[in-house]
């Protein structure tokens, strides 16, 4: 991971897309818990298979996850589009 500054995405609201909240249950996280894993972030990087979208590196319950987002720059959201445990 490189450390660098956060993008200025970061502090957008977030928009959930139906794929991440379709995903809480079957991975064992709710809202609350994303947004934590928000705050407790440690880095980002761009996503190599998607262009425009970002891997978020965080952890939740004591476990190594990723979140997944695609800022949108029109409507100053960024967009989670799902996360998983790495």
């Amino acid at each position: 991971m490189i450390q660098r500054p956060w993008p200025k995405w970061w502090h957008w609201e977030l928009e959930l897309t139906d794929h991440v909240l379709e995903r809480m249950a079957d991975r064992g996280f709710n809202e609350t818990d994303l947004r934590a894993m928000f705050e407790h972030a440690s880095g980002w990087r761009r996503n190599p298979r998607y262009q425009g979208r970002f891997l978020i590196e965080t952890r939740h319950n004591a476990q190594d996850w990723v979140i997944s987002v695609e800022p949108d720059d029109q409507d100053c959201v960024l967009v989670v589009i799902t996360a998983f445990q790495v």
